[in-house]
């Protein structure tokens, strides 16, 4: 198969780990160009793969754009990674569907329905693939959790309990202060991660109700080369929830900025059925650890009330067993998704990552605002169909 052809737009700091899978790991995808609109990024980038091409990597030296106008107007491009900050997503991908390219971008699809609802007409107005992150679901944790659900191992699912804690990124980012503007907080920046993974293992989310707050009307950056700044807070950093799916389902989700809290801990996902409890990885990531815990696992449980049996610092997961890791990508696999669509516009299958879940996710993101600000439930007006589980193969960089 011959490979595909990609211009990447923005080189930010999510773009590391994109050029370094893009250069060493996918085998059907060529980057052929870069861009930014800080022009030394866009060169770095470029130097990552000529360094790699002196080290021996098969790959195309990179062309570096003046601007994203001419990446769309290059006939050698036939998709655009969009790499821009979240509020810039919209535009980029606009533009280049209208120059004819297919886009896969960095999540969110759009800050809002009324962008997100534009952008997936004018694909379909056009033929055009349009996809996107997140693609951690399509890596060994959440499909081998999603193997066992579909298996029955749990039983009819009951609903799940979902958890993303922590106070902010202005600590350890380079460039913090979009997650505090349009199209940021912890829901559009940390929740697709989660609601991706709840809608690959539930299915079709039907309605969802939230109450929000903003805790903090100002942030103070203490990362390098921002240090010392204060930006101003627009979005809301503490978001709770609940989604119903269409199975009768019904998961809760927290996402914050706003609370101090163990960094390996931040992360929480378990999802409850008739015959057990699993739990599932950081959605945030490609590997495990996938613990189950059915009934059996309890027989030697004390017949009391848990509340009156003396605990020190608890652990929680006690008892429960690891799943072996089924399927392949346990590691940063970014990109993944990218090269499942690329092998789809080459082969003509569906692919995973595409804008029908991304659409249905970002549904799911911003109705917790609005059922937050209604005092009411949301009915959500997208559809749902769950995209086809991983299919291992033995050669690992190329899709089935």
């Amino acid at each position: 198969m011959k490979p595909v052809r990609i211009a990447m737009i923005g080189v930010g700091a999510i773009s590391g780990i994109y050029l370094q899978n893009l250069t060493h790991t996918f085998k059907e995808v060529d980057l052929i160009g870069v861009c930014d609109l800080i022009p030394a990024r866009a060169e770095t980038g470029a130097a990552y793969v000529r360094d790699a091409i002196q080290n021996g990597a098969k790959v195309t030296e990179p062309k570096i754009y003046k601007d994203m106008y001419e990446a769309f107007n290059d006939p050698d491009v036939e998709v655009i990674l969009n790499l821009t900050r979240p509020y810039e997503h919209y535009d980029v991908t606009k533009q280049a569907l209208l120059h004819g390219k297919h886009v896969y971008s960095e999540k969110p699809l759009a800050v809002d329905m009324t962008e997100a609802d534009e952008l997936v007409a004018l694909a379909e107005e056009k033929g055009l693939l349009l996809g996107g992150a997140p693609d951690t679901f399509m890596g060994a944790g959440v499909q081998t959790a999603r193997r066992l659900i579909d298996s029955g191992m749990i039983g009819d699912i009951v609903g799940a309990n979902c958890a993303m804690v922590c106070h902010g990124h202005e600590t350890w980012h380079p460039d913090p202060e979009f997650y505090y503007k349009r199209g940021g907080g912890p829901m559009m920046d940390m929740g697709p991660y989660y609601v991706t993974a709840l809608v690959q293992l539930l299915g079709e989310a039907k309605a969802v109700c939230g109450m929000t707050k903003k805790s903090f009307p100002q942030r103070l950056i203490t990362s390098q080369p921002h240090n010392g700044k204060i930006v101003d807070v627009d979005v809301d950093t503490h978001l709770a929830g609940s989604i119903l799916f269409s199975s009768g389902a019904i998961a809760q989700i927290l996402t914050t900025f706003d609370v101090y809290y163990a960094p390996g801990a931040q992360a929480r996902f378990e999802v409850y059925g008739t015959r057990g409890t699993l739990v599932v990885p950081d959605p945030n990531t490609f590997g495990g650890p996938v613990l189950l815990l059915r009934p059996e696992d309890q027989a030697a449980t004390p017949k009391t009330d848990p509340g009156l049996m003396a605990h020190s610092v608890p652990s929680f997961y006690q008892g429960y067993k690891e799943i072996p890791l089924m399927y392949d990508y346990a590691e940063n696999s970014r990109a993944l998704g990218l090269a499942d669509m690329c092998k789809a516009l080459r082969s003509g299958r569906d692919f995973r990552a595409n804008y029908q879940q991304q659409h249905h996710v970002l549904e799911i993101l911003t109705s917790f605002s609005k059922a937050s600000e209604a005092g009411s439930f949301v009915e959500l007006k997208t559809k749902y169909t769950r995209t086809a589980p991983m299919e291992n193969n033995p050669m690992h960089g190329i899709l089935d």
